[in-house]
């Protein structure tokens, strides 16, 4: 679908970045979208087309953007068990399942949140992000579990897609790691960006990137004499960064269990508790859950808050680790 949409720039927006100006003018579109939109050329200043998004508007400019839906792949719903913790009229909060991709991409076209969306839901998600992310306004990795919030319609992913933008949302997650991290109350606050040896990494950079922000806590660490160190720890982004939570306790030394990407491809340990060596052989991905999230609800315009239960295999970790270390 193809629009085209006109401004004229007045005094009081002048100096104002064109996607900050083009989001608060157009009300159902986030600013990302927007600047996908800016960058594949097909904004026109004064006539003339501007590809970066940052550009300062002046008084008395002419703004044409022309909006385009890209006809993409069609999204073949299908029949996946959904965890709703709450749901209205305009949002969904879902627990997601570990193991469970976001949307589809290269190589998974049919097992994504997005085709179980579409299945229970069918049309009546929001369509800003495209016909193969319904209502989707934010991710959380294929094995990492817990709470997402899901638009279902266009004023609500906008008002949403925003809060994300200005990082207001709160989104606190628990983990499991090797080792104890010091201090154990802080901050790490560095730039991320893709990794050059490996495309589907990310990594802390000195010179590149997008910021990233993570703010983490000790709640609980166990030792013992054939337990490895491990701290229960929880971590509150002020960005979602692809990887975030796994990129900054890696560039701190630490890793969290079962973590392939980031952390231990195989078990190794001079000596280590049977039974702790046999739940790590078993998991199926990172102990890492995104636990609460908080927000601006977009219509009642009130706080709210939505927590989950960690999965059966991060309680399970915990329950034997507290046996242990009692």
């Amino acid at each position: 679908m193809n629009n085209t949409i006109k401004f004229l720039v007045k005094k009081v927006d002048n100096g104002e970045r064109a996607d900050i100006f083009l989001s608060k003018k157009i009300n159902d579109l986030t600013r990302s979208f927007l600047k996908k939109l800016i960058k594949k050329n097909l904004l026109k200043i004064n006539n003339k087309i501007i590809s970066s998004p940052s550009i300062k508007l002046k008084t008395n400019d002419y703004l044409e953007i022309k909006l385009i839906y890209d006809e993409e792949k069609k999204l073949i719903p299908k029949k996946i068990e959904l965890d709703i913790v709450y749901e209205d009229k305009d949002i969904l909060i879902v627990n997601k399942q570990k193991g469970l991709v976001v949307h589809p991409g290269a190589g998974n076209f049919r097992n994504t949140l997005a085709n179980a969306l579409a299945y229970k839901y069918k049309n009546n998600l929001s369509n800003i992000n495209g016909k193969l992310r319904p209502g989707i306004i934010h991710r959380i990795d294929k094995d990492t579990s817990g709470l997402l919030v899901i638009a279902k319609n266009n004023i609500s992913h906008s008002n949403l897609g925003k809060q994300f933008s200005e990082h207001t949302i709160k989104r606190k997650y628990k983990c499991l790691v090797w080792g104890i991290l010091r201090p154990l109350n802080g901050r790490i606050d560095t730039l991320i960006s893709r990794n050059k040896r490996n495309r589907q990494l990310m990594t802390v950079s000195e010179m590149s990137g997008k910021r990233a922000i993570t703010n983490y806590k000790t709640i609980r660490t166990f030792f013992k004499e054939d337990i490895p160190k491990i701290s229960l720890m929880e971590c509150e982004l002020e960005t979602g960064r692809t990887h975030q939570i796994r990129v900054h306790l890696g560039y701190k030394g630490i890793s969290i269990l079962g973590d392939k990407q980031y952390g231990k491809k195989k078990l190794k340990f001079k000596k280590i508790n049977k039974e702790l060596y046999s739940l790590l052989d078993a998991l199926q991905g990172q102990l890492l859950h995104a636990e609460t999230i908080e927000f601006i609800h977009p219509t009642k315009n009130k706080w709210v808050k939505f927590k989950s239960e960690l999965p059966k295999d991060f309680k399970k970790m915990i329950g034997f680790l507290e046996n242990v270390d009692s």
